[in-house]
């Protein structure tokens, strides 16, 4: 499959609707009229391109058909999709898919998120300078009134998937979210959720294909009478990182072709990354050893170590940036090594931790016996080392 063009930007004389943005609800029969109306009032007044309204019902059991199709009606730019079965993102798939305009948005029903962010949030797409645009409430210019449960449930399943996925994203679920139309074309097809991780999965697989993702920080308050069933969503979520984590250790997650031609991005797959990044560490762990017999001599045992493992933690992360996990430039260079050295200090204290026991255990050891106690010691630190490059060093 070709890779994505190049991004341009939509034309600034539209005579069909630029914006779609998607509204889904279930049973939403008492928030639906108010927001419908808010949202569209503020279009209106700000937003100076065309733009659709699209209410995506799927399979409310209450008066929530009959008021979309009334606002549909009523609202010139309000348009009514209704869907027979539940499934938030089976409700975005649909709208999304039916869609003609450039830009496709996503709001939740209860308009949690202060709409003065939308602009914000579609121009990166408009503008042709990037793929997805999602807004986060765990940027530090945010501002989010919520409980202590869904704020710790949040932060949890973020981390959690920093630290399982190696994600760059910091939120994954916050209800604004906007996707290029070309982009989600290609894009809905490998994602198979249709429920609440939706949004997550469609996001890696972007991320992974090396597509830009714009995050803007939204100032959001949550809604009391929220009814997402959180033990629900949270098992839904586990089980889908699960399964996007099993795909990415086989190199199966569907995501080959979706690379913009002008974009390198990531190697394909944690498989790939393992091959790649031991190559790499089996190059630092021999120039390590040599070094340090060479320095052993004159300098000792432990400032031998030191230096040889300073020497070759420089050099082993710009190997990793480069070939590993696919950074290009200058941008975050020093960034990446100064969080580097810090994994240097954890590998040194790794390695000296073993002379030290070592020759506590037995002063007189012989110089080969150094070498292997280092090697086992390096053998650990070298594990630790990925995963932290991985979840942490080039996270972001």
């Amino acid at each position: 499959m070709n890779g994505l063009p190049q991004r341009v930007p939509v034309r600034a004389h539209h005579s069909e609707p630029v914006l779609d943005v998607v509204v889904p609800v279930f049973n939403e029969e008492a928030d639906l009229e108010p927001s419908v109306r808010r949202l569209h009032t503020h279009l209106r007044e700000t937003l100076p391109y065309p733009f659709r309204i699209t209410i995506a019902d799927n399979a409310s059991t209450d008066r929530t058909p009959q008021i979309a199709a009334r606002l549909a009606a009523e609202l010139q730019e309000a348009e009514w999709l209704r869907l027979s079965e539940k499934g938030r993102g089976r409700a975005l798939r649909a709208a999304w898919s039916l869609s003609p305009a450039p830009v496709l948005v996503y709001v939740d029903v209860d308009l949690s998120t202060e709409l003065t962010a939308l602009l914000p949030l579609v121009a990166p797409l408009i503008s042709g300078h990037s793929d997805i645009a999602i807004g986060t409430r765990l940027a530090p210019g945010s501002r989010v009134v919520r409980g202590p449960k869904r704020e710790i449930t949040s932060r949890c399943y973020n981390a959690l998937l920093r630290s399982t996925l190696a994600v760059g994203f910091s939120d994954a679920q916050c209800g604004f979210k906007a996707i290029r139309r070309d982009v989600a074309a290609r894009l809905l097809p490998l994602v198979q959720d249709n429920g609440w991780f939706f949004d997550t999965e469609l996001l890696v697989i972007a991320e992974r294909a090396g597509l830009r993702i714009h995050e803007v920080p939204v100032d959001w308050v949550d809604d009391p009478d929220s009814r997402v069933d959180l033990l629900a969503t949270v098992l839904a979520d586990l089980r889908g990182i699960a399964r996007i984590g099993g795909a990415l250790v086989r190199g199966t997650l569907p995501h080959a072709g979706l690379r913009r031609t002008d974009s390198a991005g990531p190697p394909d797959g944690l498989t790939t990354q393992l091959a790649r990044f031991s190559a790499v560490g089996a190059v630092s762990t021999l120039g390590h050893l040599l070094l340090y017999a060479a320095l052993r001599p004159a300098a000792g045992g432990q400032v031998a170590n030191a230096i040889a493992l300073l020497v070759c933690a420089v050099a082993n992360t710009a190997a990793n940036r480069r070939f590993t996990f696919g950074l290009r430039g200058s941008g975050g260079v020093l960034r990446h090594q100064v969080r580097g050295l810090v994994v240097f200090l954890i590998g040194l204290i790794l390695t000296s931790g073993s002379l030290a026991a070592l020759h506590h255990v037995a002063p007189a050891a012989a110089h080969s016996t150094e070498l292997i106690a280092l090697l086992v010691a390096n053998l650990v630190a070298t594990l630790l080392r990925f995963l932290l490059l991985r979840a942490w060093v080039f996270r972001a």
